[in-house]
């Protein structure tokens, strides 16, 4: 984190007009903020400007809009959620830059926090127009991002603003940078990945990074299935994409040469068909009949990625080992979010898990909030993973 300015480094901000970008994209149920969490995630840096007298203004998209407004995506939708979380008024202001925004922030004051109008109203949000980060700017003293869930995206919001203000990053953002960082920029060794899911296709860039930077591999959910097909074993009619082997292949000769250790399944749980509680078997992967699928890891397996995970000090997860949202393909994620919990409740293990299915698998396990870090953040935790560049993280570097 030392290449990053933090709220620390802000110095005195009483008056001056804060720009914070934040993620206010959350579902909603008849109207209101169905789940809080993201504007929850937010809190500690609105609060932390607005008692040191800040005028906070918070830049958010919500949806779609593809460049043109839309009653049904207004930010104005969610106020109530962000007054409600925050425990005073919020005032909500009809646009994100121009006269309509200049004359909503004239009227705050020191403390007051405001939510601006759907930066992707704008066409140049998306397309980082230099002409609306310019006008962005005009409207604030200083930058702060807080949403590394839009940090992969190179937008005027995101990446061209911090060029023209003084650019810090939130303390939510900066928790997620330090994770991440512990994670696999600078981690304990040994280091395991957890990484399962439905499809190598969508996971074959993470796949390729993390054997150059981990000890051992785990590869669940369907994905596996492929790797099992790799290595000649006969998967039934299990999720598999057979057009991948030769891809899987090279992900094994990656890993040989670069000394990580892949860990696959021996013993699953099949069934003959994809539903709650079926009659299944758990059986050595050999024993896969023609007619039944791989839904889970087997209990002897994930007893043995306990034992990897007992010889480990850093951990990183992203996807689920089985179909975990039908009981009883749960059993194995479940087994093994629960032992990497006590590993770091323990103290041995530091483990950071992100993505929209382990955040569920493991608030299915009932341990996320065990795990050292859990990131919210979708699509910008799975291009950090693949080794991408971040353009919102890149433009606050000093």
């Amino acid at each position: 984190m030392a290449d990053f300015k933090t709220l620390d480094d802000i110095g005195d901000v009483t008056g001056k007009k804060v720009l914070v970008r934040v993620d206010l994209n959350v579902p909603m149920s008849d109207g209101a903020v169905a789940d809080d969490t993201r504007i929850r995630a937010a809190m500690p840096t609105i609060r932390e400007l607005s008692d040191k007298g800040a005028i906070v203004l918070l830049l958010a998209h919500f949806g779609r809009p593809k460049g043109a407004k839309n009653p049904t995506q207004s930010l104005s939708l969610v106020i109530d959620g962000v007054a409600d979380v925050l425990g005073h008024s919020v005032m909500f202001i009809p646009d994100c830059i121009g006269e309509g925004a200049e004359a909503g922030v004239a009227v705050l004051a020191p403390g007051d926090v405001a939510v601006l109008e759907n930066t992707r109203f704008h066409a140049g949000e998306e397309k980082n127009d230099p002409a609306f980060a310019d006008a962005l700017a005009e409207i604030g003293d200083i930058y702060v991002n807080d949403a590394f869930s839009a940090a992969h995206r190179a937008h005027g919001s995101t990446e061209g603003i911090a060029h023209r203000l003084p650019a810090y990053a939130g303390r939510a953002m900066e928790a997620e940078l330090k994770a991440l960082d512990a994670a696999l920029g600078n981690p304990a060794h040994p280091v395991a990945a957890v990484v399962g899911g439905a499809k190598v296709s969508s996971k074959i860039d993470v796949l390729r990074n993390l054997v150059d930077k981990v000890d051992h591999l785990i590869i669940g959910g369907g994905m596996a299935n492929t790797f099992l097909a790799a290595r000649g074993v006969d998967v039934g009619k299990s999720l598999c994409e057979h057009d991948l082997v030769d891809t899987a292949n090279a992900i094994f000769d990656a890993a040989d040469a670069a000394g990580c250790t892949i860990h696959l399944p021996y013993d699953v749980v099949v069934a003959k068909e994809f539903a709650a509680n079926p009659p299944t078997r758990t059986v050595n992967i050999h024993e896969v009949a023609a007619d039944e699928m791989i839904l889970d890891v087997g209990p002897a397996a994930v007893e043995a990625l306990g034992d990897v995970l007992k010889s480990c000090r850093t951990l990183v997860w992203n996807g689920p080992l089985g179909a975990f949202e039908i009981a009883p393909f749960d059993a194995a994620t479940v087994a093994l979010a629960r032992t990497a919990a006590a590993l770091t409740r323990e103290g041995s293990l530091i483990s950071v898990a992100g993505g929209g299915d382990t955040v569920a698998a493991l608030n299915h396990a009932g341990v996320a909030d065990e795990f050292t870090f859990v990131s919210t953040a979708g699509g910008a935790f799975l291009e950090w993973m693949e080794g991408k560049p971040l353009p919102g993280v890149d433009a606050l570097r000093s």
